[in-house]
């Protein structure tokens, strides 16, 4: 029934009150995923009408794909899509700048009152919108999907991952959520908080900790890939681990201070033991092996703590080239 207003004695019909339908983005960065994107797409539809049937219920959606650097078709099935379906949107970047990049680069684009970062081989389960879209609506701002059994992974992948969380929730200032990825819902004020991070050297995970807010978590079992194969070698997951800890905390170089004090303390402990034993006991011959056990292992010391200080320099040189974190090549949909 509508309401009745009166301005200056004049009655009329007030119009209902307009409802506006949240909007939600997924970004979804992707690398020579050709053959994944029409599947994550069609997933995504055929989870909306079934968790959402009542028309004037769902959430509007934008599906941002941020194509970082593919050499397939990749783009070409993208841009497809695009002028299919105003939902999907494209953003290209101009050489591959790895996921944490695109990733940045969708959450800077996104215009989602609601924004949720996923994989496009449907490891990251759409059926899950639904109850994290229910958390966020209930007041949460940020709803995270921990995998709570990882089963679909392999042995080496399980043990270093969780070797990984151990060790970087010891040392790191803001721990992160173990088991959580990507995959998670951030509210506009979030996502806002995010885009204001200048770090070259990106680590989502630790960013998404840092940034606070009001946080549940949605425990799902993680599925296997549908499509295709994953784009992370060892060498790149080492990478994003040491960038992980040295983003983290800076406690590994407060290590060294502490290490180079007792080291000190010891040797001028055995400095005044030699002296002593020399006035009381005369001058007897140096040992080769102590010798050597000493040089090598204050040697082995310092390198490495030079190889660590430089992980951090590094960084710095980096953040202050002040570089872009990306470029884009192209941007369709938008």
């Amino acid at each position: 029934m509508r309401d009745r207003g009166m301005i200056e004695g004049l009655t009329f019909e007030a119009a209902p009150e307009a409802v506006t339908r949240p909007l939600v983005s997924l970004i979804v960065p992707v690398l020579n995923e050709q053959d994944a994107v029409i599947p994550f797409v069609q997933a995504i539809d055929g989870m909306v009408q079934s968790q959402w049937p009542v028309l004037e219920d769902r959430p509007r959606l934008e599906i941002i794909f941020v194509d970082d650097g593919s050499t397939d078709a990749t783009a070409a099935v993208l841009r497809g899509l695009c002028a299919g379906d105003k939902r999907v949107k494209l953003i290209q970047l101009s050489r591959n700048f790895g996921k944490e990049a695109a990733l940045s680069a969708g959450l800077k684009a996104s215009r989602g009152d609601a924004v949720v970062p996923m994989d496009v081989d449907l490891q990251d389960p759409p059926e899950l919108l639904r109850p994290m879209i229910d958390r966020w609506q209930s007041g949460v701002q940020v709803v995270n999907a921990r995998r709570c059994d990882r089963s679909s992974d392999t042995m080496f992948k399980r043990s270093s991952a969780q070797l990984f969380y151990k060790a970087i929730n010891s040392l790191a200032d803001h721990p992160i959520a173990e088991d959580v990825g990507d995959f998670r819902l951030f509210d506009r004020a979030a996502v806002d908080a995010l885009n204001q991070m200048t770090e070259h050297s990106r680590f989502n995970k630790g960013l998404f900790s840092w940034i606070g807010f009001r946080t549940e978590t949605l425990d799902y079992v993680r599925p296997q890939r549908a499509v295709g194969d994953t784009k992370w070698k060892f060498s790149k997951l080492l990478a994003l681990a040491v960038d992980g800890i040295v983003a983290s905390t800076t406690f590994p170089l407060r290590i060294w201070t502490i290490l180079g004090s007792v080291i000190s303390l010891l040797a001028f402990g055995y400095a005044g033991f030699l002296v002593i034993r020399t006035v009381l006991f005369g001058v007897d011959t140096p040992g080769y092996a102590s010798l050597m056990a000493a040089v090598l292992m204050l040697g082995g010391l310092n390198l490495l703590s030079l190889g660590l200080m430089g992980e951090y320099i590094g960084r710095i040189a980096k953040q202050v080239r002040g570089r872009p974190l990306y470029i884009v090549a192209d941007k369709v949909g938008f």
